[in-house]
């Protein structure tokens, strides 16, 4: 078996690990990264993402470090809120039942800011979210739900950044090939054993970095950790992504921590393919169904559609799908709020149905029981709130009155043709369980020790979201403990080099 040397390894090459890259290369130390993955379909789940990014800020003053390019029009009339470190604290409690490992949730929330500061010195940009995360209220731009901001040109233009700024940095990134195995001497690890086609070599190294993502795209352990049903889930993004990184880390008496049966799952395109394409990316998501209803193939609403902003509901909404009746559900909306649909909603590749009466749409909704559609919106829309004042950019209350299943916010009478209709099921886009680190972001044993020469992000990261997550906090999370672990990597390699 051949063997080649570097100083600090990475196993990954999306926004964690490359954020780990560029954080250690910073100790001028040798950085090599292991990407599974062609160079085509590199950068794991990234790639695949939308790119919105939540961090904490105290408005326009603030954004402009991340966003310098906002014209001057733009700072003085779009209205981009705040976003206290106070308010993320209360959101990741919230959302997670207050079980998120308060140490990490401190860490992601103060240096969210400075982390963003930093991509954009390494030559990552980011633009404001406007087709997704804004409504016009009396003409101007009004931004919602504690989130502001995408990476420009979305997962594929960060993966791209992200990759420039690797080359610039003289980090070496090895497509096709996988890390197998972790080399452990004297109780440290000392690089990986990895595979690239049929060649098997030893690369040793002073730190190793895990951050390969989890394990969704491993339908036995999605069965095994998840439970029953969710081997039928769709896989968003990146079919790499089968757990490798956590299972080395296992084999070498790692710590398991965090949420092992929990995943973040959305409503995602009934017809679309096993694994994410990368020519739609994020587009089969359909997260507009605060402003319609969900029925099931019963043709029944089973869950508050308005209960929360989409940010806080649609990472757990894809489970809820995923446990009715074949596994699917339709989103109906009318023509008041059709215009307000994200951007998702315009490809091609959607399943859509679309009629002039809610009689002829009941027909049209494959494998739902038209009489029980029927009678489900006849008594929601005799149940919504009509006196209270619609509004998309607060959690307005307007509700539904006696229903067993409530709409809480964002209720409107389906009554203005046409109206529109689109199917989902469940899209699984990581999981939760994962590994534990300290505050350097060195892995801990079953004894919580650290494992010297071991570090881990992203979504293999244990213990920071539960049941749920907010969205755009994937993304931060995995800059910021990325760079954190590349950081912690960099300095141990820069020591025993010394």
């Amino acid at each position: 078996m051949s063997e080649t040397t570097t100083d600090v390894l990475v196993v990954g090459a999306g926004n964690a690990a490359m954020c780990a890259a560029l954080a250690a290369r910073e100790h001028g130390v040798s950085v090599t990264v292991l990407e599974r993955a062609n160079e085509d379909e590199s950068g794991g789940n990234s790639r695949f993402t939308a790119g919105a990014i939540r961090f904490a800020h105290n408005g326009v003053e603030d954004l402009v470090h991340v966003l310098p390019d906002l014209t001057e029009e733009e700072r003085t009339t779009v209205d981009f809120g705040v976003y206290t470190r106070e308010q993320y604290f209360d959101d990741m409690a919230r959302v997670t039942q207050y079980r998120a490992d308060p140490d990490l949730v401190e860490i992601l929330i103060d240096s969210s800011l400075d982390t963003l500061k930093w991509m954009r010195m390494k030559g990552v940009r980011f633009q404001p979210s406007y087709g997704r995360q804004a409504f016009k209220v009396d003409g101007r731009y009004k931004f919602w739900g504690g989130l502001c901001v995408e990476a420009w040109g979305g997962g594929p233009g960060l993966v791209e950044n992200l990759t420039a700024a690797c080359a610039r940095e003289g980090i070496e990134i090895r497509y096709r090939t996988r890390a197998v195995s972790l080399l452990v001497e004297d109780g440290q690890v000392r690089g990986a054993v990895v595979r690239s086609g049929p060649r098997t070599e030893t690369i040793r190294a002073k730190a190793v970095v895990l951050a390969s993502g989890g394990f969704e795209a491993n339908t036995e352990w999605r069965t095994r950790y998840l439970g029953p049903g969710w081997d039928l889930a769709k896989v968003r993004g990146s079919r790499f992504n089968t757990g490798d990184g956590i299972r080395m880390a296992l084999d070498i008496g790692a710590m398991p921590y965090g949420n092992w049966s929990g995943a973040h799952a959305v409503g995602w395109d009934r017809n679309s393919p096993e694994f994410g394409d990368l020519a739609v990316g994020d587009n089969f998501q359909k997260h507009s169904y605060p402003l319609g209803i969900m029925v099931n193939a019963r043709g029944e609403r089973f869950v508050d559609e308005g209960a929360d902003f989409r940010n806080y509901t649609y990472a757990k909404y894809g489970h809820v799908i995923l446990s009715q009746p074949g596994q699917f559900a339709w989103q109906i909306f009318d023509s008041k709020v059709i215009p307000m649909l994200r951007d998702e909603y315009r490809i091609r590749q959607v399943t859509k149905a679309r009629a002039d009466s809610l009689e002829e749409l009941a027909t049209k909704l494959d494998d739902v029981d038209p009489e029980g559609f029927l009678r489900t919106v006849r008594e929601y829309n005799a149940a919504v709130m009509t006196d209270v004042k619609f509004d998309p950019t607060v959690k307005d209350g307007r509700g539904t009155r006696g229903l067993a299943v409530p709409k809480s916010n964002w209720a409107n009478v389906l009554d203005t043709p046409p109206y529109e209709a689109y199917a989902v099921t469940c899209g699984i886009t990581f999981t939760f369980g994962g590994l534990r680190v300290d505050s350097e972001g060195c892995v801990l044993d079953t004894e919580a020790e650290p494992i010297p020469g071991l570090y881990a992000a992203g979504e293999l990261l244990g213990g920071l979201f539960y049941f749920n997550y907010p969205g755009g906090t994937g993304l931060m999370s995995g800059a910021v403990f990325g760079r954190l672990a590349g950081d912690g990597a960099g300095k141990r390699a820069g020591g025993l080099n010394s």
